[in-house]
């Protein structure tokens, strides 16, 4: 059975590849675009009597702009492999969300929308009207918590049910993206009247917390000082904190060792066999795991709650000058802090 392509496409930090991951599980591999640099994931999962093949393209803000990032993701939804598009947006802050979906609407009109992390709207008293947005957008719209697998049955229903009527009446449209000025502006009034159609919310500003913890933390005075104190307290957490458990690893693979030994003995193996398996095998993988794996299973449980409270895209945003002062950009920070962290704890 052939299988059904869906495109998955959304800004950055609004949950796809937790969407991703839920609906793959383990049926995923990974490998480069045609002719880029970026790393693409793809999965597969089966649902009533429908296989489907997901794309996860990369994060991107808008299909317009140069980077490869946007390159990718309009190459991929303009060549007309997927079947559906399956975009998703963030429930907190749908507006910026809704210019992303207009300029894949103008490509393709074979288009559902996910809304997700509505438990976070509904905590800044946001609400959206998702059957509303469904009929002016002209396209299914399914609302979920993907942390929580909230809505992820209605989302495998509506992926099913889209792709038979696909089938039987849509048609393909002709990739039709507008790059000028003048249409993004209008793009991005269009998305704002969509918004205030289809969003009421009872705080004048929902976002009011976080634009004051960005004055702070992105400021020219604060952001650096405070990028600095949290990376390096994170970096001596994991040090100091990794060396008990290490000890203890440490102290029981040389208890076991020299049981292990007696064994050795007890069944006469030969001394040859016994320093190869001891001394070789045994103490180089004793030694990967005392050492390697308590930094490791602190270091990245803490990188990735500065991802889920929001601080590394803004850890990016403050590099991004620097970097691309050397024609890079703020994210590659991020990759360069992670790759240097694991050759440094190494090396502890």
């Amino acid at each position: 059975m052939k299988y059904k392509t869906i495109a998955l496409a959304g800004n950055p930090n609004v949950g796809k590849s937790t969407v991703f991951n839920s609906l793959t599980g383990l049926n995923q591999h990974t490998g480069n675009w045609p002719g880029k640099t970026v790393t693409g994931a793809q999965g597969t999962f089966t649902y009533k009597d429908t296989r489907f093949l997901l794309v996860d393209l990369p994060g991107t803000y808008s299909l317009t702009a140069a980077s490869i990032d946007e390159k990718v993701a309009r190459d991929y939804i303009c060549s007309g492999e997927a079947d559906i598009t399956l975009v998703v947006a963030d429930g907190t802050c749908l507006e910026r969300n809704l210019n992303l979906i207009l300029q894949i609407l103008s490509i393709t009109s074979d288009v559902i929308l996910c809304v997700n992390l509505l438990d976070e709207a509904k905590k800044k008293k946001i609400s959206i009207d998702l059957q509303k947005l469904s009929q002016v957008l002209d396209i299914p719209v399914v609302g979920m918590t993907a942390r929580s697998k909230i809505g992820f049955e209605q989302l495998l229903e509506t992926l099913w049910k889209f792709e038979a009527r696909r089938d039987a009446q849509r048609e393909d449209v002709p990739c039709r993206l507008c790059e000028n000025a003048e249409s993004y502006v209008d793009s991005l009034q269009y998305a704002k009247s969509i918004y205030q159609q289809c969003v009421t919310q009872q705080t004048d500003d929902p976002h009011a917390f976080d634009r004051r913890l960005d004055k702070i933390v992105t400021s020219r005075k604060y952001g650096y000082p405070i990028m600095i104190l949290l990376l390096g307290l994170i970096f001596w957490i994991t040090i100091t904190g990794a060396n008990y458990p290490s000890q203890g690893l440490t102290m029981l693979f040389s208890w076991l060792d020299t049981k292990l030994r007696l064994f050795l003995d007890f069944i006469s193996m030969p001394a040859a066999l016994e320093s190869a398996l001891m001394d070789g095998v045994y103490k180089t993988l004793t030694w990967v795991i005392s050492v390697m794996l308590p930094p490791m299973a602190i270091f990245f449980p803490l990188f990735t709650l500065l991802e889920d409270f929001g601080y590394l895209p803004r850890v990016a945003f403050n590099m991004d000058h620097a970097f691309k002062k050397c024609c890079a950009h703020g994210k590659q920070a991020l990759t360069m802090w992670l790759v240097d962290t694991c050759m440094l704890l190494e090396n502890v």
